[in-house]
């Protein structure tokens, strides 16, 4: 898989999910999608903008609008996680990083002096057909739910 390129359609995936599921993004077509990627579960600010999304769910879902959360924790992580904060979406696990590096969202961070790849906090607006709308890299967490809202009702 390319990395996804602008105003081309994204090419389809397949990937596990929370609640048994499997997400194809072919599957999704006549909906919008987000895919918001974050370093790790239950983290402050992954938490937060997990909380985020999920507040202004219904509004996302009033323009067909379908988000999905990725990063490379297991299911088990994910299912915990999404019912512990009650989201309204579904988690994908990346624990290969074929998503993650599809969308070239694997860095060298460094933390404490100490370098290492991680995720990137990064969000794609994927269209009703499929065609990727609008990236977010190196994301924010305050007000950036508000701002991938403002960019699906531009579209």
């Amino acid at each position: 898989m390319s990395a996804p390129k602008m105003n081309r359609v994204v090419a389809d995936f397949r990937a596990d999910a929370t609640r048994n599921k499997t997400i194809r993004l072919k599957d999704l077509r006549g909906q919008n999608v987000i895919l918001y990627f974050y370093p790790k579960d239950s983290t402050p600010g992954c938490t937060t903008e997990g909380r985020d999304f999920a507040e202004l769910h219904t509004k996302f879902r009033r323009r067909k609008t379908v988000i999905l959360g990725v990063s490379r924790d297991s299911i088990a992580s994910h299912e915990k996680f999404r019912a512990k904060q009650d989201f309204p979406f579904d988690l994908i696990s990346d624990p290969d990083e074929k998503l993650c590096k599809a969308f070239d969202v694997i860095h060298e961070k460094t933390l404490y002096g100490r370098k290492f790849m991680g995720v990137v906090r990064s969000t794609f607006l994927i269209d009703a057909d499929g065609k990727l709308r609008k990236e977010w890299r190196s994301v924010k967490v305050k007000g950036h739910a508000e701002a991938v809202l403002e960019a699906v009702k531009a579209l």
